[in-house]
């Protein structure tokens, strides 16, 4: 009896021992834990989606190269935003510009606008914000560095609807726009002909014949004279001196 128990148990431990599968790598049971399952299902979604995209592309090819050239146009208005400092330098440069001119003969639009951002920067009352593909310089109330209960008081501050009444300027691929077209002509004072008649305060540009004339007498005005020209100049007054002595001797 004892024997048949003893062989008994060693039929099952058998059992047990080949029902129990054998142990699985470290790589096999982190796919099959639940990080590894939802990575798994996440790269075969992208890899769907990415053959898709190609097939898409390849069947319509004008409508992919928009979508390309619109990407593509995106990422480079993105990267040549331009930031604070370059609107600082900016800034700084014009004004420079307009200091080496006489204040008589500035433009009195670039003047204003110069020193009206000059004045602000100085306050501290500059703000720079990035929008993405473009950047908005705009003006704020206060400096943010200073202690009044205005100035931090979130219940006071100013909304955001208010904000295209308060952008000074807009950067976009590497440009500051109002700021260069502000900047137009600023060696031009314009206050200077406003006495003139109204048909002197408008220049219209001249016509091809007129530049091409004022090109030919400005090109023969560096010719040298010829001596042929100064003897045909001579001979009508050598003719009126022989006439005046003619005239004195049958007196």
């Amino acid at each position: 009896m004892a024997s048949m128990r003893t062989a008994r148990r060693m039929f099952c431990a058998a059992a047990q021992a080949a029902a129990t599968p054998a142990p699985s790598s470290r790589w096999e049971r982190l796919k099959r834990s639940k990080a590894g399952v939802w990575c798994g299902s996440l790269l075969s979604d992208y890899k769907e989606a990415f053959r898709e995209m190609v097939v898409g592309a390849w069947e319509r090819p004008l409508k992919s190269s928009v979508y390309l050239s619109l990407l593509g146009g995106a990422y480079v208005c993105f990267h040549t935003k331009p930031d604070q400092s370059s609107f600082e330098a900016a800034l700084l440069e014009r004004s420079n510009q307009l200091s080496l001119l006489s204040p008589w003969i500035r433009n009195g639009i670039s003047d204003g606008h110069v020193q009206s951002l000059v004045k602000l920067r100085n306050e501290g009352r500059l703000r720079y914000a990035s929008l993405g593909l473009l950047s908005v310089v705009y003006r704020a109330d206060y400096d943010p560095d200073a202690t009044l209960y205005e100035a931090h008081c979130s219940n006071l501050s100013v909304p955001w609807r208010e904000l295209p009444q308060r952008v000074l300027d807009v950067g976009f691929t590497g440009c500051w726009w109002m700021l260069d077209s502000k900047m137009k002509d600023y060696d031009i004072n314009n206050d200077e002909y406003k006495h003139l008649p109204a048909h002197l305060q408008t220049t219209t540009p001249p016509s091809p014949q007129q530049v091409e004339r004022n090109e030919r007498l400005h090109r023969d005005s560096w010719l040298p004279l010829t001596m042929e020209d100064k003897e045909e100049e001579r001979k009508p007054v050598d003719k009126m001196e022989n006439v005046s002595e003619q005239s004195q001797i049958k007196l």
